[in-house]
């Protein structure tokens, strides 16, 4: 599986579901944080779970963080969450869930908060 992404801002990219053995490539490519906006299983069971990248983006030297949201239902806290997150991590940080588009709506859901 190729790894692919776009950038959203000079320190904010989304990426289609990634798999453990494309976070060193990940790291190689200059990202020092990873966003999993999928929840577990919800491609079935062929879908790398949480855990699984957490400890492929651990080894690579990532920062990790789960937030798992349904497409289109993003809550007044995960928005919130995202965009805790977003302040937090170094960057730059990639997001991802099943095609980027999630990722990217709910980072702009984030950054436009409270304005």
């Amino acid at each position: 599986m190729e790894f692919t992404y776009q950038n959203v801002t000079e320190d904010f990219a989304v990426a289609p579901q990634i798999v453990p053995a494309q976070l060193a490539e990940i790291a190689r490519a200059g990202f020092r944080s990873v966003i999993n906006n999928r929840p577990d299983l919800e491609g079935g069971a062929g879908q790398p779970n949480s855990a699984e990248i957490e400890a492929a983006a651990r080894a690579a030297g990532l920062e990790y963080a789960w937030l798992p949201v349904i497409p289109g239902q993003f809550t007044a806290d995960e928005i919130a969450a995202m965009a805790a997150l977003v302040a937090r991590l170094p960057g730059p940080v990639l997001a991802f869930c099943r095609s980027g588009a999630r990722a990217a709506n709910l980072y702009l859901a984030a950054s436009t908060r409270g304005t």
